[in-house]
């Protein structure tokens, strides 16, 4: 005789599902995610973010939160969905358009983050963060007196920007006006004299204008305190113009500097 199924005799159980529950599951995931974000580890956070969604898929917030990871991770076209989703549940939040000006910046989309960084300005004005990366969009599109603009902006809301002042420098080397591009970049090192960013610039612009004992001297110093900034990629992902990148690669390919690069290589950077 075949012995009785016991699981016929088992009547179904019906989940009770506790929304609330749910939710601060959610919120927990959430939170972190932030924690690990802060700490960079952006691979541990996405999937922590992708599950707060499906457990609350309403919540703009957390929808924010993963498009921004998905960014982190370069997932961009993921991140981008996520924004939008984002900004469909909180259309007049500005912080979900800044970031999804940042998304399109990233994907070299410049007059779709002009439009985003602009939508946000315009229920936002007085944000040092979005201005400049607003300038930065103008300053790809080649649009130098717009760009300079928002960086102007930027500074004037927070004195201590000191990438806005040193970005305008950048503007004003591809427009061909090295001294006023020397004079930021001055002005950048004034506010932190650890950026080796203006540092790098300024050496290559007075090497180039003539000065090169002063340009060597502080170009060493520069790549001393990051010498990530002796590779063209870098300069690049940094918004260098061709012209200064031309300038740049001359300057490093000098037997001082190539001497100063050699003794520092092994060192980690210091800033």
């Amino acid at each position: 005789m075949p012995k009785p199924v016991v699981a016929q005799a088992l009547l179904p159980y019906t989940l009770q599902i506790d929304s609330a529950q749910l939710e601060q599951t959610a919120s927990s995931l959430a939170e972190e995610a932030v924690q690990l974000a802060r700490l960079q580890q952006y691979q541990l956070a996405v999937p922590r973010a992708e599950l707060a969604i499906q457990l609350a898929p309403k919540n703009a917030q957390t929808w924010t939160l993963l498009g921004s990871l998905y960014l982190q991770v370069e997932q961009f076209d993921k991140g981008i969905l996520a924004l939008q989703q984002a900004q469909s549940l909180s259309p007049e939040n500005p912080a979900i358009k800044f970031v999804l000006g940042e998304a399109y910046f990233r994907q070299a989309k410049y007059e779709k983050a002009v439009e985003y960084l602009q939508a946000g300005l315009k229920l936002k004005p007085n944000t040092p963060g979005a201005l400049f990366d607003l300038g930065n969009a103008f300053y790809k599109l080649k649009r130098f007196d717009q760009a300079i603009a928002q960086y102007e902006k930027a500074f004037a809301l927070e004195k201590n920007l000191w990438p806005a002042i040193n970005n305008i420098g950048l503007v004003k080397y591809e427009m061909g006006d090295v001294d006023s591009a020397i004079k930021r970049w001055e002005e950048a090192i004034a506010i932190d004299n650890k950026a080796a960013e203006p540092m790098l610039a300024l050496a290559v612009a007075l090497y180039t204008k003539g000065d090169k004992a002063k340009g060597l001297t502080i170009g060493e110093a520069a790549l001393k305190l990051d010498k990530r900034y002796a590779t063209v990629d870098y300069l690049k992902e940094n918004l260098w113009g061709d012209r200064l990148i031309t300038d740049t690669q001359k300057f490093l390919e000098t037997p001082e500097m190539k001497a100063a690069l050699a003794k520092i290589q092994d060192s980690p950077p210091s800033g």
